[in-house]
């Protein structure tokens, strides 16, 4: 049940009576006005702007435009389940509903249960969430999390507004960064063999990680490998040292509650180990289409002249599709750009049926975005879409001081170290409580402080405060049916205090939270929705602290607290859908 879909609706078919009368032009767009909350909640229970939307309309139709608003607004106060509706400001519509709409939402949460505003399946459009696609040359750190934790929780988003979802990881295994990897676990290899390597040379990965991808060549190839030309063992090395990497990430991952469906990886794309060349592919693709040529570019503005090399180059036709410049595709050793190795890629994604595709990427990556959406829109014909969010630095603190870098990494803070300390549920909710391209300051102090300061911990004890008032319901009354289903069939009509009401009314804008959050691809949005929950839950809880008639149970009124029985649990099961989606935990009760 979503009130504010529904009322869009009511306001449409009002607007198009206008429309019939002759008030208002035939080829109106009725996608313009909205309906919702009003910023008071004073002011009633919606707000809508149709009115001042239109005005322009009706003042060319001959109408009055405050007289459009009066209309409307008496329309709407006809409706059975509108208590009033008033002309506010310069046209604004605010509506007060009757308390049995509320009745109703709590009669819905109860009955869909965690289905509560979760949208309808949607088929027309697929949509791929790519994330992480860290290069897999060590262990995840502190920074990866961000981006981890979003793209985890957008896919959740989508997934429960409606939409069918894959997570994908993208494994960069074809540059020279895996080469790099190769070279420093066959030196570890060297020191598992008993070899002093002494002081990690420059350039190579120095964390102690790469120890247990020395140890494991020892075991599969003794001493072979030893005495043998770079050329024979680093093919080797490379593909066992990505394996045991990529290991550690999927566990790293794993510690965080976040999975993948799919890995694809770079490599692979190249043909280079006897699969067919996508990337040759994705660029006899671009040429068919008349988007590859053989040019010259300018250097790069602030370039050094000796920096640059002018030649004729494989040029992609980027700008027209709103790039900068043209983008080189293979470099002047004949190998291929990064840039080639990302349209195959996304190629792919477009090949597989996708057409919404929503990539995450570190700040960093910013000037990469309009050649890649350029590529997307040349390789679809503007079908499919691109979108790219940015995830901000995340700073690790400590009491307020910066956390120095780890010992097994060599010169970062591991992903798994923050989650061993604090727990999954405080990383995950912790970086969503800000937008992901705002930059986010993690204290490990205060994330694991058990005071309203900390809103992991502030969303948790709502919850389980829900769990400890229905406990105390079923100790006052043993044969309370606390199901879902068996709540729903309490008179809610009894729930008549403000308190009662707000919470209803918050649970109310849950279906309008998922939705559009999900549209705007902003999962931070429900941790708000969440917060916000469990503060009216806590502000309800203290009240009746002090009036003894406002407590969730009452011996002495069985009815009334059965009702308050199926508003908690109610309120339970709304929270526990949004830490769902934000993939944290909803615990029964916190010590």
């Amino acid at each position: 049940m979503n009130i504010f879909t529904d009322f869009q609706a009511r306001v449409g078919a009002l607007i198009e009576k206008r429309i019939a009368a002759g008030e208002l032009p035939r080829d109106l767009d009725l996608g313009r006005f909205v309906v919702e909350p009003p910023r008071d909640a004073a002011h009633g229970d919606l707000s809508t702007n149709a009115a001042m939307v239109y005005a322009r309309e009706a003042k060319a139709a001959g109408s009055n435009p405050r007289a459009l608003a009066e209309a409307l607004a008496a329309d709407l106060a006809a409706e059975p389940d509108v208590a009033g509706a008033q002309v506010a400001g310069p046209g604004f519509i605010n509506i007060v509903l009757k308390p049995a709409v509320y009745q109703s939402v709590l009669k819905s949460v109860l009955a869909k249960a965690q289905a509560y505003g979760a949208g309808a399946q949607r088929a027309d459009d697929k949509v791929n969430v790519e994330y992480v696609s860290a290069n897999p040359t060590g262990p995840m750190h502190v920074g990866h999390a961000r981006g981890a934790v979003f793209g985890d929780a957008l896919a959740s988003l989508l997934i429960f507004a409606g939409r069918e979802t894959t997570r994908e990881y993208y494994i960069n295994d074809a540059g020279a960064q895996v080469n790099v990897l190769a070279r420093s676990a066959f030196l570890r290899y060297r020191e598992a063999l008993g070899e002093d390597i002494g002081a990690i040379p420059e350039g190579l990965y120095p964390g102690d990680y790469l120890k247990g991808a020395g140890e494991a060549l020892k075991a599969e190839f003794g001493a072979t490998l030893r005495d043998q030309p770079e050329a024979r063992w680093l093919p080797i090395v490379r593909k066992r040292a990505i394996d045991a990497m990529m290991a550690m990430i999927r566990d790293d991952l794993a510690a965080l509650n976040i999975t993948h469906e799919v890995f694809a990886s770079e490599r692979a794309l190249t043909g280079v180990e006897g699969g067919p060349n996508r990337v040759e592919e994705a660029i006899d693709a671009l040429r068919a289409k008349g988007l590859i040529y053989e040019g010259r570019l300018p250097p790069p503005k602030g370039a050094p002249a000796d920096d640059w090399e002018d030649r004729e180059q494989i040029l992609f036709r980027s700008t027209a599709f709103g790039d900068d410049v043209d983008r080189p595709l293979v470099k002047s050793d004949g190998s291929y750009t990064y840039f080639a190795s990302d349209i195959a890629y996304h190629k792919t994604k477009i090949d597989r049926g996708f057409r919404t595709l929503v990539d995450v990427w570190g700040a960093d990556h910013g000037g990469y975005v309009k050649r890649m959406q350029a590529a997307v829109a040349a390789l679809s014909d503007n079908q499919a879409k691109l979108e790219v969010r940015l995830c901000q630095l995340v700073r690790l603190m400590r009491a307020g001081e910066q956390v120095k870098m780890s010992k097994r990494s060599g010169d970062f803070v591991t992903l798994r170290e923050v989650v061993d300390e604090v727990g999954p549920d405080a990383v995950r909710f912790i970086m969503l409580m800000r937008k992901n391209d705002a930059p986010l300051d993690f204290d490990l102090a205060k994330v694991i402080e058990q005071s309203q300061d900390n809103p992991v911990f502030y969303v948790q004890y709502a919850h389980a405060r829900v769990r400890s008032a229905l406990r105390q319901g079923l100790a006052a009354f043993p044969d309370f049916d606390l199901e879902p289903a068996a709540l729903a069939t309490a008179d809610v009509a009894l729930l008549t205090d403000e308190g009662e009401r707000d919470l209803m009314r918050t649970m109310a804008q849950f279906p309008r939270a998922v939705l559009q959050a999900a549209d705007a691809h902003e999962p931070h949005r429900i941790a708000f929705y969440a917060h916000d929950l469990a503060t009216r839950l806590h502000a309800h809880w203290n009240r009746g602290k002090d009036l003894r008639d406002l407590r969730f149970v009452n011996e002495k009124q069985r009815k009334l607290s059965y009702a308050r029985m199926a508003l908690v649990a109610a309120v339970g099961l709304v929270l526990a859908s949004a830490l769902s989606i934000l993939g944290v935990s909803a615990p029964e009760e916190m010590r």
